[in-house]
């Protein structure tokens, strides 16, 4: 049902608008909304294993305890938080430890993939890192240990290329006019896929098959075998969706005139970009990318500490903000742009930010936080799509895989690290200082967009 709606969703918001002006484009375009549905089915499976970290480390610290590779990341996660004074803080370190696993692997292979795709093609790079993620899940869905588990997030990091490649197919199919607009085709994408994953996730946790087949144990079934067999089964589905409907985006021109890809040092990657307004829209959204990660972290904890909101609660004010992001990304910023250009979107969105993450952070009530977290959705729905549409503006024809996963890999950076910042400031200082951060960092971010040159088109 989730997949029929997502499909509805970017019929109606998305008249794909395909460029026929260059003699290099593809003879058969592809649809828009085969790309969106790529993004969708991905990121639902990314994004299952959001709700479980409590669980999880329950679960391995009851078979392992303390011992090996788990009582290692655990030791290590307590003495940071006994540095800074923060007791009871080993489940949400442990949760970031995972999720930096798999943001530092996204950030040293989304660049190599994107530029992988410029010489080889979109479509067979999305199929070999769909496979890759897919074994990922398998490893998961047999993970009876926590090293299991661990590798399991190795694997589907390294293939973590699958964002910038589509990213990417969207450039390539779309005119220099229609570029930013159908960037929010991607946000869209993100905002219903980061709704329905982590809500897959809460619901299947609760199935053990091992309760009703003791003899899976042997095979390393565990409780959290259910979620990790949706991701797999999505990626599964995923592939054959690539596979029948994925055209090339790219001509054998195109790719002639690519570099020859090679895994490399990802800063050098990102200090390598000639273009200096390339480097000033990478460092504008790694910025704001910081500011929105450390209140993704921090918004659960401040509403529980400061309103008492159950976990139901939570997921209500989470699905919220997801909903507020897809309208946004998916209609509102697509209207804007037939009027204002990328940058005056992108400056808008920046200043609309800075007052939600002060609403959100000073909010006395539960309305004040809807306000601010409404706010949020709006602003980084303008971000989002106007800077991911500058990037592309910007590169060439040549390299838009290259760039864009560079741009992806400053994203991941931003998860690898925030959350652990973002935990010691809360917990610290006290909920206000990190929304308050968040906002400063969104008004340095305002401060380098506003020197941004406009794009050619």
């Amino acid at each position: 049902m989730a997949l029929c709606v997502g499909s509805v969703l970017v019929a109606a918001l998305f008249v794909p608008k395909v460029a026929s002006n260059s003699a290099l484009r593809p003879a058969r375009p592809l649809s828009l909304g085969v790309i969106f549905l790529t993004l969708y089915i991905d990121l639902i499976g990314f994004s299952i294993i959001f709700p479980l970290g409590p669980d999880l480390l329950e679960y391995y610290l009851g078979r392992e305890g303390m011992s090996g590779v788990l009582g290692w990341v655990l030791d290590q996660t307590n003495s940071l938080a006994q540095t800074f004074g923060i007791e009871s803080y080993a489940p949400v370190l442990f949760g970031g430890v995972i999720s930096s696993v798999f943001s530092i692997l996204q950030f040293v292979f989304a660049p190599f993939w994107g530029a992988v795709s410029d010489r080889r093609g979109r479509r067979g790079v999305l199929l070999l890192t769909v496979a890759g993620t897919a074994l990922g899940y398998l490893i998961w869905v047999c993970s009876g240990s926590f090293w299991l588990f661990l590798l399991s997030r190795i694997v589907s990091g390294g293939f973590s290329g699958n964002l910038s490649v589509a990213t990417a197919a969207v450039a390539d199919v779309t005119s220099r006019e229609e570029r930013s607009k159908a960037m929010g085709l991607v946000g869209a994408a993100f905002g219903l896929g980061l709704v329905t994953g982590p809500t897959i996730g809460a619901f299947t946790v609760h199935i053990d098959l091992t309760a009703y087949f003791p003899g899976l144990t042997r095979l390393g079934v565990n409780p959290f075998s259910v979620p990790a067999l949706v991701a797999l089964g999505l990626c599964l589905i995923n592939m054959v969706w690539i596979w029948a409907k994925f055209k090339e985006t790219l001509s054998p021109e195109i790719r002639a005139e690519s570099r020859e890809p090679r895994l490399r040092n990802p800063l050098r990657a990102i200090l390598g970009l000639r273009d200096p307004a390339l480097r000033r829209t990478n460092l504008v959204a790694f910025v704001f990318s910081i500011a929105f990660v450390a209140m993704e972290a921090s918004l659960t904890f401040l509403a529980t500490t400061r309103f008492g909101y159950t976990a139901r609660e939570n997921g209500i004010l989470l699905g919220f903000l997801g909903v507020c992001a897809i309208i946004t990304q998916g209609y509102i910023v697509r209207r804007l742009l037939r009027v204002i250009d990328e940058i005056r979107v992108l400056f808008s969105g920046l200043a609309v930010s800075v007052g939600g993450f002060l609403v959100v952070g000073l909010a006395m009530d539960p309305w004040m936080l809807y306000v601010g977290l409404a706010l949020l959705a709006f602003g980084s729905g303008l971000v989002n799509p106007s800077s991911t549409g500058l990037i592309s503006l910007y590169a060439g024809t040549e390299e838009q895989g290259r760039v864009l996963g560079v741009f992806r890999s400053l994203s991941a950076l931003a998860r690898a690290f925030t959350p652990l910042l973002a935990g010691i400031l809360f917990w610290r200082y006290g909920s206000t200082s990190v929304f308050v951060f968040a906002a400063i960092l969104s008004a340095v971010a305002l401060y380098f967009s506003s020197t941004l040159p406009k794009p050619v088109k």
